[in-house]
């Protein structure tokens, strides 16, 4: 399946990057694409796509990146509505897991008195304040 994605090809702390089309198995810095379709630089956003070839493959079945999506969008490219490729702020909340099974040599209480102990010396420990000097 062929792609179209961002090849970063700045330098450290200067972030350009290429359109390319790739096979979507190829990795990012494998440096294998069959074109080059543009050049972003978010940095100064001077952006130079080949429009027409762009068109081009995205009518052959190419797919686009969600960043690649939001590019297109916003040169009007392609009429869509733009994808969110933010990172969630709030983590996934954590899936349910079967309850352990105790082994054969362990406790048959499940670690119910390891847990009393700790709730109990939790209970004695007491708060330091530190006083104002006068």
């Amino acid at each position: 399946m062929l792609k179209i994605r961002l090849q970063r090809i700045g330098r450290t702390h200067e972030p350009s990057f290429r359109l390319v089309l790739t096979e979507s198995k190829n990795s990012t810095k494998s440096g294998r694409f069959k074109e080059i379709l543009g050049s972003y630089d978010p940095r100064k956003s001077n952006d130079s796509l080949n429009i027409e070839r762009i068109k081009y493959w995205l009518s052959q079945g190419a797919s686009p990146t969600p960043t690649i999506h939001n590019l297109l969008v916003k040169h009007r490219i392609i009429n869509a509505k733009k994808i969110n490729v933010s990172r969630p702020l709030t983590p996934e909340p954590a899936r349910h897991l079967p309850e352990a099974k105790p082994m054969a040599g362990g406790r048959s209480d499940g670690g119910q008195a390891a847990k009393s102990e700790v709730e109990k010396t939790s209970d004695t420990i007491e708060p330091v304040v530190e006083k104002e000097a006068v």
